[in-house]
C-alpha cells in the first residue's frame, strides 16, 4: 500500500494524543505535522504536552522533538506537507466547522473526530463496517467546495458505536423501535479520575447534546445519498438516555428492540458471528478479525475486561434474552477512545486511503 504523510490538529488534547499513540508504527500512515493552539504552537510535543499526558503507553519517541504548529494560523503551511490530517480539536462548534473547511479549501483532507460537520449533509459520518458507501458522497462535497482534493470526512459519536453495530446486520428484520441506555466513560470528556475526582463514587444522569447525537447520528448513518446529500433514514425510532459512569474507558449500552419480523434468538447471534464489513474485507490494518463478539456469561460484556479486544476496535454482545414490552434485550460495549474515538478516525482514514481519495 501507498504510504502517506498526515498531520494530527488538536494532538496535545486526549483524542490528539490516542491518535499520536495509534499512528506511531502505522504500516501506511506517517506523521509529519503536529498542530495546536497558538498558545502551544513552537513548543515541541514534548513540551507543550508532556505534563499533560493522559496515554497509559509513553509518548511516541519520534514525535516528542517535532514542534508544534499553529492549527488555525498554519494552514496553508500544514497542508503543503502532509496528504491529509486528522482532527480533534477542542473549539466551538462554528469555529471547528469553519476550520475545518478552510483546511479543505487549501486542498488538504481532513478525517475529523469532532461533531460540528456531522449533519453537514454532504459530509459523510461513517462506521467503515456499516454504510462505507457514503464516502461516495465526497464528489458533490468537492464541487460544493470548489476543490480537487480536499473534503471532510467523519466519524459518529463515541456512543452509538457501542449499540448501532449490534443493530445493524439485524436491519433486514425491520427494526421499528429501539430503547438505548449509555453508561459513558469519563474519558469521553476527556478526563480521567485525576482531573475529575468528582466522578469516583459518583454517576451523573446527564450528558449535554449527547442523547441528541444518540437519537439522530444513527439515521444519518443508516441514511442513503440522494443527489448532492446524505438524506436520513426514516425508521427505526429511537429513544435514549445517557449517563456518566465512573469508568475509566469503554461504554455500555443497554438495549431493547421491537421489529417488523421478530427474529430467533439462533437468528440474531449467527448474524452477529457472520457480520462482516468492507473493512474485514479489505483487510484493513487497524479493522478487527471479529467485529461483534458475543458472550455467554451472564456477567459479560464488562468494561475492565472486555473493552481492549481485538486492540479496542471490536464491539462486545451479551446477555441477549427475549423482554416483556419489547421483542428482544441486550448489553454492548466498546471502547470509547479506540473504536469510538481515534481508532474508529483511522480505520475511516485507511478506508479512504483504500479507495483512492487521498490520491
Amino acid at each position: 500500500m501507498k504510504q502517506y504523510n498526515v498531520g494530527i490538529i488538536g494532538a496535545t488534547g486526549m483524542v490528539g494524543q490516542r491518535f499520536a499513540t495509534l499512528l506511531e508504527n502505522h504500516p501506511w500512515f506517517n506523521v509529519k505535522v503536529l498542530a495546536a493552539s497558538p498558545r502551544s504552537a513552537g513548543q515541541t510535543y514534548e513540551q507543550a504536552a508532556g505534563s499533560r499526558w493522559k496515554m497509559a503507553v509513553p509518548m511516541p519517541e519520534a514525535m516528542k522533538d517535532m514542534v508544534l504548529l499553529d492549527a488555525t494560523n498554519d494552514i496553508e503551511k500544514i497542508a503543503s506537507m502532509v496528504d491529509f490530517c486528522f482532527c480533534a480539536v477542542d473549539m466551538k462548534k462554528d469555529e471547528i466547522k469553519a476550520l475545518e473547511e478552510a483546511y479543505a479549501k487549501a486542498e488538504c483532507p481532513i478525517v475529523s473526530n469532532n461533531s460540528a460537520h456531522r449533519f453537514t449533509p454532504d459530509v459523510p459520518m461513517v462506521v467503515p463496517e456499516i454504510n462505507p458507501d457514503h464516502i461516495e458522497i465526497i464528489k458533490a462535497q468537492r464541487e460544493r467546495l470548489g476543490t480537487k482534493r480536499g473534503f471532510i470526512a467523519v466519524k459518529s459519536n463515541c456512543s452509538i458505536q457501542s449499540y448501532v453495530p449490534a443493530l445493524h446486520p439485524l436491519r433486514k428484520f425491520g427494526l421499528k423501535n429501539v430503547l438505548a441506555c449509555t453508561y459513558q466513560a469519563i474519558s469521553g470528556a476527556g478526563k480521567n479520575f485525576e482531573t475529575w475526582p468528582e466522578m469516583v463514587d459518583n454517576l451523573i444522569p446527564y450528558i449535554g447534546g449527547e442523547e441528541e447525537k444518540s437519537e439522530q447520528e444513527p439515521l444519518k448513518v443508516w441514511g442513503e445519498i440522494k443527489g448532492s446529500e446524505i438524506v436520513k433514514a426514516t425508521t427505526p425510532n429511537i429513544t435514549t438516555q445517557c449517563l456518566r459512569v465512573p469508568v475509566s474507558d469503554g461504554h455500555t449500552a443497554a438495549v431493547f428492540v421491537s421489529f417488523e419480523n421478530k427474529p430467533s434468538k439462533e437468528e440474531i447471534l449467527d448474524l452477529w458471528k457472520n457480520f462482516k464489513g468492507v473493512p474485514q474485507e479489505l483487510e484493513l490494518p487497524s479493522a478487527p478479525k471479529q467485529f461483534i463478539h458475543y458472550f455467554e456469561e451472564n456477567d459479560r460484556p464488562q468494561a475492565k475486561l472486555d473493552r481492549n479486544l481485538e486492540g479496542g476496535m471490536a464491539v462486545s454482545t451479551g446477555r441477549l434474552r427475549e423482554d416483556t414490552q419489547y421483542d428482544y434485550k441486550f448489553v454492548c460495549l466498546s471502547h470509547n477512545t479506540l473504536r469510538g474515538a481515534a481508532g474508529g478516525g483511522v480505520l475511516l482514514a485507511e478506508l479512504l486511503a483504500a479507495k483512492g481519495y487521498f490520491d
